[in-house]
């Protein structure tokens, strides 16, 4: 890991801590590379903004508890396969 790398590294720990300290959440129930890279896929098969979209609502449904356990597997696959889902929708019908 270069130096650069590992500064950005220590600013989303820093980061998460403080933002776990204000919300009151604990921050071992917070898995930081899993979200990152589901926002990655998200971002890169579907677009952009609806990476931080997609984590916003992912983080709905676990505070409601109707996230079911492999969400975050479940919403990966779906990034990756964005384009075949959308294109097999528009041509039904």
């Amino acid at each position: 890991m270069d130096d650069l790398e590992e500064a950005r590294m220590n600013v989303l720990t820093e980061w998460t801590a403080l933002v776990c300290k204000e919300l009151g959440v604990d921050p071992a129930a917070v898995d930081r590379d899993l979200i990152l890279d589901l926002t990655k896929e998200v971002a890169h098969g579907v677009a952009r903004p609806a990476a931080p979209l997609t984590a916003y609502l992912l983080g709905l449904a676990q505070g409601a508890g109707t996230a079911p356990e492999d969400a975050v597997a479940k919403l990966t696959t779906l990034a990756r396969n964005w384009e075949r889902a959308t294109t097999e929708t528009l041509t039904d019908g």
